[in-house]
């Protein structure tokens, strides 16, 4: 009679490490503590910026109301700019990016390469560039000029995101729209970009961001107070009211407040769209 072999133990599910859970809850705590004592500050508008209490016992939401009397107009003026940034970079990015990945372009590697250094180089120096370019052509002080100028930044970043991405959509199916009747146009309208819509959400996101947080490009293209970015406001605010930090903590608290609802709200979409391009 043969021997009975036994039957391979079962591997042990791994159980839960409470030390590398504490230090990943003291290393978030770390990253959030200033956000918390942005908000703290924010909510005791009359106490010194040494004579914050670690949790507000009464909170105050008048910081709130000045900041949002005084910084409102700049948080719209930021908002305008960044979505139109958006707009531009996308229509810039996502047809270079497809170009640079179905055309078979020669040197087409340099090109993201080169793309790549761009970003690369110190943003005082482009602003710097640019003033000359922009009272030439009559960009300063403008919406439209702060929104170029900051769609530049958001587009090297998108174009090397998109061109990964759309190397993985399968041939096939842009073959078998092109045999359909599609022209290459309507190919990229009717399938490139839907089928892209990760990449796409997430270079949006990228480039809002990047606007959003803007000061170089702002402070260097405006010479008047018509065009102010919520950056620039906080900036100026800090030295006109230095004593009344309730107020400056307020305002940077509004002024984080639309990046975290996109985080949130895209967060799904920024792991697909990163993670896309490197699947085939």
């Amino acid at each position: 009679m043969a021997a009975h072999t036994p039957a391979p133990a079962a591997p042990r599910a791994r159980g839960r490490r409470p030390g590398s859970t504490a230090a990943g809850l003291l290393v978030l705590g770390v990253m959030l503590f200033p956000l918390y004592w942005m908000l703290n500050t924010a909510l005791q508008p009359e106490a010194g910026l040494l004579q914050v209490d670690p949790v507000p016992g009464s909170p105050d939401l008048s910081g709130f109301s000045k900041a949002l009397s005084d910084q409102g107009g700049h948080l719209l003026t930021s908002l305008v700019v960044s979505l139109g940034a958006v707009a531009i970079c996308l229509a810039v990015s996502a047809p270079a990016a497809y170009g640079l990945a179905r055309f078979g372009l020669r040197g087409s590697r340099a090109i993201v390469f080169g793309t790549l250094i761009t970003q690369m180089v110190p943003g005082i120096v482009i602003a710097n560039a640019l003033y000359t370019s922009y009272v030439d052509l009559g960009l300063v002080n403008s919406h439209f000029g702060l929104m170029l100028a900051d769609a530049s930044l958001g587009i090297p970043f998108s174009i090397v995101l998109m061109r990964a991405f759309m190397v993985s959509i399968p041939g096939e199916v842009v073959e078998a729209a092109q045999i359909d009747g599609a022209g290459p146009l309507r190919t990229f309208v009717r399938v490139v970009l839907p089928m892209s819509r990760n990449a796409l959400i997430t270079s949006g996101l990228f480039a809002f961001l990047f606007s959003w947080s803007d000061f170089m490009f702002a402070l260097t293209l405006n010479t008047t107070d018509d065009v102010k970015p919520i950056t620039l406001g906080i900036y100026q605010y800090i030295g006109a009211h230095v004593g009344d930090w309730g107020a400056v903590m307020a305002a940077s608290v509004l002024s984080a407040v639309p990046a975290a609802i996109l985080l949130v709200l895209a967060q799904k979409y920024i792991a697909a769209g990163i993670t896309g391009g490197s699947v085939k």
